[in-house]
Parts: C-alpha cells; sequence; structure tokens
C-alpha cells in the first residue's frame, strides 16, 4: 500500500458568500419601519498551511477534492449571515505549489507559513444597507459572490542540508542509520528504499539534516526507474555527497563510472551545478573495497572533490566524514544571503486605471466588458427584479462603463457581454439618460426597463389622472 506520496494534484473549492436579504421592518403602529435584511456572510477560504507533524501527501492522495463552507444569508431584523469557516489543510514542510500549466505560486517553507488556495466570495448586501438617502426602501438584495475554484498541483521537496546520492544499494541508508537516529529499511537487494529518508546529525557545534536519495540509476532524469520521481528532493540540499560502492559484485560497474553516470543525471536535471560535492568511498570493511578505494582515489581527488573512506557495516571514518559535511554545512549556510526583514509594499493605484476594460469582440460580434467590479456586480445581480437591475445599470453608469462603450463605437442595440466567454452575461446595450433613485417607482420596479410610451399616450394617461375624482380622494384623505 503506498505509504509516501510527493506529488498530487488537489481539487480546491472555496465557500460562496452567502445572499443578501429584503426584509421590511413590520411591527404594529409602526407602519414605516423601513428596510431591515441583513448582509450575506462570507465563504470559506481553502488555506495550506505548513505542519512539521505531517511528512507526506498521502492524505490528497486519498481524498483530492476539498472544499470549504458556504457563509449563510442574511435575515430580516439586521440578522447579518454566519461566515463560512475557512478550510486548512497541513502540507509537510518544503511543499511547492503550482498551477496546471507548471507555474509556481507559491514554495511553503518553515512551520506555519501559509498560502490561500482559493479565496472565498464575499456576501451579498442586504436591502438595509442598500438604503440611502435618495433610496429609502430598496426592494431588493444583493446575490454572494460564488468562491474561487479550481485545480493547484502539489509538489514535496525535501528540506535538508546534505543529499546522499549514488546507485542502489551503495550504502546510503547505512550510512543514515549511523550517522543519526534515522531507522530507514535496510537490505541487500536494489530499491530497498523507496521513500527519502531524513535523520539529524550532530558535529560539534554544527547540526544538520541529512537525506537520502533512492532510485538514480542511467537514465533517471529521463523517468527510467525511480529517480525522476526523488531527483526533486535534491533540489533543496545545500552540499551532494557521492555514495560510491566499493564492493560492487556487478561486473560491469566500478565506483568512478557510477560517480560519472550519477553526475550526467544531476546535469540533465538541471539547477544543481553551484552545490558543493564530496565523495564516500563506502564498504571498505571489505577487503576487495579496502583495495580498491586506495586505488581510486588518487583519481577523484585530482577531479577536486575531498574523498573520504568510511563503513557503515564496521563504523570505521564516521567521526572523519560527519565533520567534514558539518564544515560544508556551515560554509554553505554563511554564504546563503540573508533573508530580509517582511517589508510592506504600498502599490498604489495608477491615476488612469479606470478597473475595468471595453473591447470589441469581432469574433461573437458584441462589446466585451472586463474587470473585477462590472464582473462581480453582475454576478451579485438578481435579474428577475427590475429595480435590481436599474441598481446594477447606475453603478456601471458612475463607473464609466457607458463612457467607454461610446468611446469604443457601441451604439444603442448592440450587444454588450460582461465576464469571461464562457460566464458573461449578455444584453442589448441601451444608452442611459438618466440615472439615480428618481426614476424609481414602486419597489421592485424601474422605468427604465419599460418601454417608452408615445407622448400622445402620455398625456392622455396624465389627464385621466388628473380628472379622476377616486384618484384625488385616495391621494389626500386622512390615514386609517
Amino acid at each position: 500500500m503506498t505509504t509516501f506520496v510527493d506529488r498530487v494534484e488537489l481539487n480546491v473549492v472555496a465557500g460562496n458568500g452567502g445572499h443578501g436579504c429584503a426584509s421590511v421592518h413590520r411591527e404594529k403602529f409602526k407602519p414605516l419601519g423601513g428596510p431591515d435584511g441583513g448582509n450575506g456572510g462570507r465563504g470559506g477560504d481553502v488555506i495550506l498551511v505548513v505542519d512539521q507533524d505531517v511528512t507526506t501527501l498521502l492524505e490528497y492522495h486519498h481524498s483530492p477534492h476539498r472544499k470549504a463552507t458556504n457563509g449563510r444569508p442574511g435575515e430580516g431584523a439586521n440578522r447579518s449571515g454566519k461566515d463560512g469557516q475557512d478550510l486548512v489543510l497541513p502540507v509537510p514542510d518544503g511543499t511547492v505549489v503550482l498551477d496546471k500549466k507548471g507555474n509556481v505560486l507559491a514554495d511553503l517553507v518553515g512551520q506555519g507559513t501559509t498560502y490561500v488556495a482559493a479565496e472565498g466570495g464575499r456576501g451579498g448586501l442586504g436591502n438595509a444597507a442598500l438604503s440611502s438617502a435618495r433610496r429609502k426602501a430598496p426592494g431588493f438584495a444583493l446575490f454572494g459572490v460564488p468562491g474561487t475554484a479550481g485545480e493547484v498541483v502539489l509538489e514535496l521537496k525535501t528540506v535538508a542540508d546534505v543529499a546522499l546520492v549514488g546507485y542502489p544499494s551503495a550504502g546510503k541508508s547505512s550510512l543514515i542509520s549511523v550517522l543519526s537516529a534515522a531507522r530507514p529499511k535496510i537490505a541487500d537487494y536494489p530499491f530497498t528504499t523507496l521513500v527519502p529518508n531524513l535523520g539529524v546529525v550532530t558535529a560539534g557545534s554544527t547540526v544538520y539534516t541529512i537525506a537520502d536519495v533512492p532510485g538514480l540509476i542511467p537514465g533517471a532524469s529521463e523517468g527510467r526507474g525511480l529517480g525522476l520521481e526523488f531527483l526533486r528532493h535534491v533540489e533543496r540540499c545545500s552540499v551532494l555527497v557521492h555514495v560510491l560502492d566499493t564492493a560492487t559484485l556487478e561486473s560491469d560497474r566500478d565506483p568512478v563510472t557510477d560517480l560519472d553516470v550519477i553526475e550526467e543525471e544531476l546535469k540533465q536535471y538541471g539547477g544543481l551545478d553551484d552545490r558543493p560535492r564530496m565523495v564516500v568511498l563506502n564498504k571498505i570493511d571489505i577487503p576487495d573495497g579496502k583495495e580498491l578505494a586506495e586505488m581510486i582515489r588518487p583519481e577523484l581527488e585530482s577531479r577536486g572533490y575531498r574523498v573520504f573512506e568510511a563503513s557503515a557495516v564496521a563504523h570505521t571514518g564516521l567521526k572523519e566524514l560527519s565533520f567534514a559535511i558539518a564544515e560544508f554545512v556551515a560554509k554553505a549556510r554563511a554564504e546563503k544571503p540573508q533573508e530580509e526583514a517582511t517589508r510592506i509594499v504600498i502599490r498604489p493605484k495608477a491615476v488612469d486605471d479606470a478597473g475595468f476594460t471595453v473591447a470589441f469582440d469581432e469574433e461573437e460580434g458584441v462589446y466585451r466588458v472586463r474587470g473585477e467590479k462590472p464582473e462581480r456586480w453582475v454576478r451579485q445581480t438578481d435579474f428577475s427584479n427590475d429595480e435590481a437591475v436599474g441598481y446594477l445599470a447606475d453603478r456601471l453608469s458612475r463607473l464609466g462603463v457607458e463612457d467607454q462603450l461610446r468611446k469604443a463605437g457601441a451604439r444603442a442595440g448592440d450587444g454588450v457581454a460582461i465576464g469571461a466567454d464562457d460566464d458573461a452575461v449578455v444584453f442589448d446595450w441601451e444608452p442611459t439618460m438618466m440615472a439615480g433613485a428618481e426614476m424609481l417607482g414602486r419597489r421592485g420596479e424601474d422605468h427604465r426597463l419599460e418601454a417608452p410610451r408615445p407622448a400622445a399616450q402620455r398625456r392622455r394617461d396624465r389627464d385621466a389622472e388628473r380628472d379622476d375624482p377616486q384618484k384625488e380622494y385616495d391621494d389626500f384623505r386622512p390615514f386609517q
């Protein structure tokens, strides 16, 4: 059964914002109570957070679909809906978040580091919040905004100071077991180690972590064997230690060739040329191994490597090796640039940034409006309510959308689409000549959406209302 997973595709869905409430206060002896609809609650976020107790992405391999809770709708009596609960997903230290195209979104290193993978939608305003001196009793409320959704790729890159690299059965796991308190599985057959093993080593005043990278064979960088799955774990390591088997039983192999093969795979993988290297000639407790180590050591040192002879079984040369690695690690840490303190970066909005764009889509034959505000306003509008549609028209007009449509060449009756291709609201544009609450009639209505009456008909209707004695009585009778 799979117990270690270092790459998963995770489907995340944030919570939707709750709808606002359209309500009017009703109480005995208070006929003009006014609007009292509450706002909708905010949807929950999906948050990735580094947890040192988590070492694998196995949980998300089995359950790749995660969703936060929605915000509750608002209610009457000015009661706002409850916010949705954030969904916190613990991930191992060293997790990289990428999109489907492979672009890095976040690199999560360090306990408590967080990243919002999906942002919850904001709640819709109730009619109490929408009321104003000119719109005293709105007959509508705003819908909540849907939460963001999508797929992210999580890749785990082991956070360690030192990486042991080499052929299978070269003795990497054995070295970790004697240098640290780690207890990896050890056997005398290839690919015993199927997951990276981590150990903590103390050498004098230096404490460092060491990891072995399993499955490196010729062609590993191209996906052969297990190498491609675990080469990413080398990326964060500051020092590379080649573990060479001097007592191999395979007639077509020798330590120098093994070193050249592994170096070629690291070169093909890329990005590791600046890592300092050292060589460990392992298994010198075997007579043939000791003899071969003494034979090839001068050649390796002529290449510039620091070479150490060791035996994990006989515990030979381990102290010298651990202190030499500590020296490499201390030097790498000293050369690493100091992390700057967190700075607050203020990016003011450009004075000529309208917050939206208007362009003619020749393929669809419509003028397409794109922008965070117009698209959000459209999603919040109840198109079955004329007053809500009129309120949307007011907001778009104040934002300058109509002015930009005119400049782009739009005329009355032209098609206008607000939003992306697959999620756009399309309508026939009618330029707004008048805007504001003075255009409203009864609650839930907007005269701008009615077909204009001929002038003669408007005069006849006005004369009929003036000459209607019953209407005059209704208008001026005392309140009952």
